[in-house]
């Protein structure tokens, strides 16, 4: 699975020069398929499934996963950080095989780690190519028999700039996925399917903001728990973390998604190559992480300062602010994975989430891995998500460790 991820993230591909438009308007891209186009007049109601297609799934060269999965393309409403009425698009897989478990067959939100900014990086297109990575984490989960459903977040596959980090959104799109899921005809689930959620990476965060809001935004959804891994929680100090390293595009998508999401003109805070690449990255997939390799983001700014000392001032330090997670308590019982290894989200910004849940009383399991950097953390996450999705369905308490971290 590493060595998968790694060719992906070492995949270069090129990427012509394009035009200096206000950074923050939407860069043109090649026309989508009429499938992520949203109608005029979208349903009332956060979740409801406005269009749905049949898809490959690849984990193989001959797709024989098709011949044992449900797989669909959904495009469902939700709402975005803004209160607005959208559509996103999203993934429901579900195993052809009869749920053995107790009770009707679970559902996993399964939040997507970083994909990039394009709408050619959406999951739901990546996975009928046979390159979404994060096809491989959710393959335990399919092998248990649980459904899972997957957004691809506000902005990517459909119309308008991805809001890459943001808080609110990412849990809500989140949510309504597996709402689509639900009512999706032909899957034999509904609303009465136990859910469970999970992510990493921006996953995590989207995952984490989604136990967060599950019981103000969908108190309908029966959520049994959550698994959330190298959680970006706290975007000033991964920021600081990125800057001028082999992550640094993440920074300069999450700069370019919030810019997107809160109507902030970036122009008057980047040079004229600080600007050309703001319009790059909106273009770019995870698998283009090597054009931005190791830029300083002082080398993007007008004034010349970091990224860092943007954030320390209006709008950005209220916006950036708004993005942490931890404030809310979960009410469902959380497992919070970390790497003490981790070179992207620092070890410490997981503890100190796990630390603020159980501040506010929440059921919080916190546990450390060994696992080599950012990308090797995965795989112990997806290792420890089985029991404890296990566990929860079973209706069996989680045992707090609270008190330890």
């Amino acid at each position: 699975m590493i060595a998968s991820l790694v060719t992906l993230l070492t995949t270069t591909l090129a990427v012509g020069a394009l035009g200096q438009a206000p950074a923050g308007a939407v860069v043109p891209e090649p026309p989508r398929p009429a499938f992520y186009e949203a109608p005029a007049t979208l349903p009332s109601a956060n979740g409801a499934v406005i269009r749905s297609e049949k898809m490959t799934f690849l984990l193989d060269p001959l797709d024989a996963t098709s011949l044992v999965r449900n797989a669909n393309r959904v495009l469902y409403r939700t709402t975005n950080r803004a209160g607005r009425a959208i559509a996103a698009s999203g993934t429901v897989l579900v195993p052809n095989a009869p749920w053995i478990g107790v009770g009707s067959r679970p559902v996993i939100g399964y939040a997507p780690g970083t994909q990039g900014m394009a709408d050619r990086c959406a999951p739901s297109r990546l996975f009928s190519e046979g390159i979404e990575y994060e096809g491989i984490g959710i393959e335990a989960l399919l092998l248990r028999g649980y459904a899972v459903a997957m957004p691809d977040y506000e902005g990517l596959g459909t119309a308008g700039v991805h809001t890459y980090m943001d808080r609110v959104s990412q849990g809500r799109a989140t949510l309504d996925a597996i709402r689509a899921a639900q009512r999706l005809s032909g899957t034999g689930l509904s609303p009465s399917s136990p859910v469970g959620i999970m992510g990493y990476s921006q996953g995590g965060g989207a995952a984490a903001s989604a136990v967060e809001l599950a019981s103000t935004y969908a108190p309908d959804l029966k959520v049994r728990g959550a698994v959330v891994g190298a959680v970006p929680a706290d975007l000033a100090r991964v920021a600081t973390t990125l800057d001028g390293g082999l992550y640094s595009a993440f920074a300069f998508f999450a700069l370019r998604g919030l810019s997107a999401s809160y109507d902030v003109d970036l122009a008057p805070y980047l040079n004229d190559r600080g600007r050309a690449v703001s319009d790059q990255v909106e273009q770019e997939c995870v698998f283009d992480l090597l054009n931005h390799a190791f830029v300083k983001s002082s080398t993007l700014s007008a004034s010349g300062r970091p990224m860092s000392a943007l954030m320390e001032q209006e709008p950005f330090r209220s916006i950036v602010e708004a993005q942490r997670i931890g404030t809310i308590k979960p009410t469902v019982p959380v497992l919070v994975t970390h790497s003490a290894l981790d070179d992207v989200i620092p070890y410490a910004v997981g503890r100190q989430l796990a630390r603020s849940w159980c501040g506010r009383g929440a059921n919080v399991w916190f546990s450390t891995n060994l696992a080599p950097l950012h990308v090797g953390g995965i795989v112990p996450q997806t290792a420890e998500a089985l029991p404890f999705f296990e566990a929860r369905f079973a209706g069996l308490p989680q045992l707090s460790n609270c008190w330890a971290i």
